[in-house]
């Protein structure tokens, strides 16, 4: 009984392995499409699959961040700049790409969008906050998904979505968990959908890594600008200790989770590429795996107390600010 089971469990994870290790074969004159390509992961994404002999088109949200690309890749890297707010920037982006693939379809469509700020407690934002994100990391990555799809059928293509990890479970407020559980909800409803056009979709889950992170300066700065706009009223049920608490927590997350090794997220997208059967899923980076992937998974009354440890509380709650008590 149980020999038949070890059996089992073996042959399954040798066909897995097996079944990983199948490569598409022909690659030359394939075209992938990459967004928010300026820096961070994005960029460095599109210089490793540039390396590596694709046609990669790069779109970049700023006129620098395009030609500063563009002078450091082959001259086969092809760029476009790309405002995912903007419905007529993506309509002009999705032009160009049907251009350049020159009626042989896209073969595969990277959407990576990091619209991380504002993150804070939730009273502190007004509804134009929650749409400086979703507008870009949801609405305007469906939205160039959906333009890009007739090129993708024809090229029996995928779509590989970039989705931070931290985005699986919520505990701060503003659009940044709001995105990317929209995000994976649109995923799995898509891949479900368009397989049966040849088309193959893949989520890489990644966790913090210094070339995606936004910086913590960035971070605090926009934090002390919500700060500074609260009526007198918040700002006192909350408390300046608090305040000072929060940072401090953003902060020490941010440091203490980060990976410096980008190849571990450059293997997935590019097995999610080439791989003659992607997966579903990809966990990239070790807090993705083992923390985040936890966290959404255990109780809730485990990862509330993990977060109150790490969080503050307001000084109207009438408990004490903890402050970090724990390194995470």
């Amino acid at each position: 009984m149980h020999i038949g089971i070890l059996v089992s469990i073996l042959s399954l994870i040798i066909y897995c392995l097996i079944r990983d290790s199948h490569r598409v074969r022909d690659l030359s004159g394939k075209h992938i499409f990459i967004t928010s390509c300026d820096t961070g992961l994005g960029n460095s994404l599109a210089k490793w699959l540039d390396k590596r002999g694709f046609h990669v088109i790069a779109a970049c949200v700023t006129e620098k961040g395009r030609q500063d690309l563009q002078s450091c890749c082959s001259l086969s890297m092809k760029t476009v700049n790309l405002n995912l707010a903007d419905p007529s920037s993506i309509s002009r982006a999705v032009l160009f790409v049907t251009e350049e693939t020159a009626g042989k379809g896209l073969f595969g469509l990277v959407n990576n969008a990091e619209g991380t700020t504002p993150v804070a407690p939730t009273d502190w934002l007004r509804i134009e906050d929650f749409h400086s994100v979703l507008d870009v990391s949801l609405i305007g990555l469906i939205e160039i998904t959906l333009k890009l799809l007739p090129l993708l059928k024809k090229a029996k293509g995928r779509v590989v979505n970039l989705i931070n990890a931290k985005g699986l479970m919520a505990f701060v407020g503003g659009g940044y968990s709001l995105s990317k559980w929209g995000m994976e909800a649109f995923s799995d409803t898509l891949r479900i959908e368009i397989q049966h056009f040849g088309v193959k979709v893949s989520i890489i889950e990644h966790g913090f890594f210094m070339a995606g992170v936004v910086s913590s300066d960035v971070i605090e700065r926009d934090l002390l600008r919500l700060w500074n706009r609260l009526t007198p009223e918040i700002r006192e049920a909350y408390g300046e200790k608090y305040f000072a608490e929060y940072i401090k927590a953003q902060r020490l997350s941010v440091r203490r989770l980060c990976d410096s090794d980008l190849s571990k997220v450059m293997k997935c997208m590019e097995h999610a590429l080439i791989a003659k059967y992607p997966r579903t899923r990809y966990g990239a980076g070790w807090d993705a795996k083992f923390f985040w992937l936890f966290l959404s998974y255990a109780p809730t009354c485990l990862s509330d107390m993990l977060l109150c440890i790490i969080f503050p509380t307001p000084a109207a709650s009438g408990r004490s600010v903890p402050g970090i008590l724990i390194n995470i």
